[in-house]
């Protein structure tokens, strides 16, 4: 005795349902990453390296600072680390 198998439903109208649902979620994912990159370049400083101007001053220098830390024994160091956070 020979098994039929049955037909395979295929609806397309539920294919094309999800298919328009992942073209509109890719779509507005595109969309939602160009938002984004818009407001990052609309929020970063044009020059963030420039020397401030007025009352404020660059906290960070180029200039190596030492201290007698430095130079230390390896308890002293970690005694200094744990003391400042540096």
């Amino acid at each position: 005795m020979e098994m039929r198998r049955a037909p395979m439903i295929f609806s397309y109208r539920k294919l094309i349902v999800r298919l328009q649902y992942i073209l509109l979620f890719i779509a507005l994912t595109i969309v939602l990453y160009q938002v984004m990159s818009v407001v990052t370049d609309w929020i970063q400083p044009v020059n963030k390296y420039k020397t401030p101007t007025g009352k404020s001053v660059k906290a960070f220098g180029h200039e190596e600072i030492t201290t007698k830390f430095d130079t230390g024994s390896m308890s002293e160091r970690l005694r200094f680390f744990y003391w400042y956070g540096e």
